[in-house]
């Protein structure tokens, strides 16, 4: 592996029950990156198997390998935010711990993100996984991401990346908001490239991902268009539908009125109408309220957390 020796290179590995795939996965990551400086970093997310011990275990022969137990099983974003934070690499490579992804692609991730990239995402152009459950439902999702975030990748949801640790470092992430990584960082300015890489039919174990996880991702694609879009201006949105159903409101209140002293045309409607123009009257006061209320929330978020809402070119 070519890279400058002077650069450390963080790869992190959350992983859940791979009693199997760690060590084989580990051993293949150490002969990859043989001639660079490196820390491989697996984030134990709470395996109720022999994960852990399996790990420890292999630390004296690799001794770049730590391994990062967590109390219980957070899930993979939050496992990937530990793995993020104790990341002392200026290049962070993430990737799965089920032997899926190929550690002889970190050089090519590496390469790219040497050419001027902030992110550089792995694409599973020949995926291993079954067509039904697996390859249609990411398809679907990789095109709603793509089109609500402006960032198009054909493969949002494989876990083979490499960031620059200074664009991602500051990134508070929960929920599935792992894959959104690359979005989040274009909207701050970051470049972010794609490259194809190899994908492995997964050999032991069970995979964690399921159906239920489509649902869980267009949720958190909501919140992921809020941050990015209103994060620093809730206001503006509350505040905006707020006019938008005060204007329904008064549309519907002059029909009813226009049907009561008018050529009396829908009486059935007179009713509903005022009813509707009183309610969304309501609802237009409680939508302008929330956004003042969100307005100082914000602020209060920003100067409790010391945090800035630009970042510098250089950054």
């Amino acid at each position: 592996m070519n890279n400058n020796t002077e650069t450390l290179i963080s790869i992190i590995i959350p992983v859940f029950n791979e009693e199997k795939n760690v060590i084989p996965l580990a051993r293949a990551i150490a002969e990859t990156c043989a001639t660079t400086l490196h820390e491989t970093i697996f984030i134990d997310d709470g395996s109720t198997d022999e994960t852990r011990k399996k790990l420890q275990g292999i630390q004296k022969e690799i001794p770049n390998l730590i391994v990062l137990p967590l109390k219980k099983n957070f899930g993979q974003t939050p496992a990937m935010a530990a793995g993020i934070h104790h990341a002392k690499g200026s290049i962070i490579i993430a990737m799965d711990g089920d032997g899926q992804n190929d550690p002889k692609d970190i050089p090519s991730l590496i390469k790219k993100i040497n050419e001027g990239f902030d992110v550089v995402s792995g694409w599973r152009e020949n995926r291993k996984d079954p067509f039904i459950s697996r390859q249609l439902p990411s398809r679907l999702a990789n095109f709603i991401i793509s089109w609500v975030t402006g960032v198009h990748l054909h493969d949002y949801g494989c876990t083979l990346k490499a960031y620059r640790k200074g664009i991602i470092k500051d990134l508070q992430i929960a929920g599935e908001m792992h894959r959104f990584l690359p979005a989040w960082c274009a909207w701050q300015g970051g470049k972010v490239a794609e490259i194809p890489v190899e994908h492995h039919p997964r050999i032991f174990g069970k995979s964690k991902y399921g159906l239920i996880r489509i649902f869980k991702v267009l949720i958190d694609l909501l919140t992921l268009k809020f941050f990015s879009g209103y994060l620093t201006k809730p206001n503006y949105l509350f505040s905006g539908i707020g006019f938008i159903t005060f204007a329904i409101g008064c549309l519907a209140g002059l029909l009813a009125i226009y049907d009561k002293f008018g050529p009396d045309l829908y009486p059935k409607f007179r009713i509903p109408l005022m009813l509707m123009s009183v309610f969304m009257g309501l609802i237009s006061v409680f939508l302008v309220l929330m956004g003042v209320l969100a307005e100082l929330l914000v602020r209060l978020y920003f100067q409790a957390g010391n945090l800035k809402p630009y970042r510098l070119a250089d950054e």
